[in-house]
């Protein structure tokens, strides 16, 4: 285990919080608030950027800085949450892809899916 795996940054995080008594404060549902909170953040840095532009945004450096640190921040919130809960995220993620592929076999045009099927078009994180 090093600092930068899932289980060390978890550690970190818990001694970052338990060293300024954040501790009380971390309670799932104000972890989901701050999680929600953060990823708002991140889709603001997007909010009026054409698709063109949103492609591009990591070639400036402000911007690129902005962006990983929201992306940082989303994702501290998301470990906290998840050691609070006892959730393995790696676990959940892997789980969640095995139902997905199975929910969502691959489908190319043409091989009986209508354009326009409500079922193609599905998000894979539903």
């Amino acid at each position: 285990m090093t600092d930068n795996d899932v289980e060390g940054l978890q550690r970190r995080l818990a001694e970052f919080a338990a060293a300024r008594d954040w501790q009380p404060y971390h309670t799932p549902k104000n972890l989901a608030a701050a999680l929600s909170v953060e990823a708002a953040e991140l889709l603001e840095i997007f909010q009026w950027l054409t698709p063109e532009q949103a492609e591009q945004v990591m070639d400036d450096p402000g911007s690129a800085h902005r962006v990983a640190d929201e992306v940082a921040d989303v994702l501290a919130y998301l470990l906290q949450f998840c050691e609070v809960l006892g959730v393995d995220p790696l676990a959940a993620l892997a789980a969640k892809i095995d139902r997905n592929e199975v929910r969502f076999p691959v489908r190319r045009r043409g091989d009986g899916g209508e354009e326009g099927d409500s079922t193609a078009d599905r998000h894979s994180s539903e």
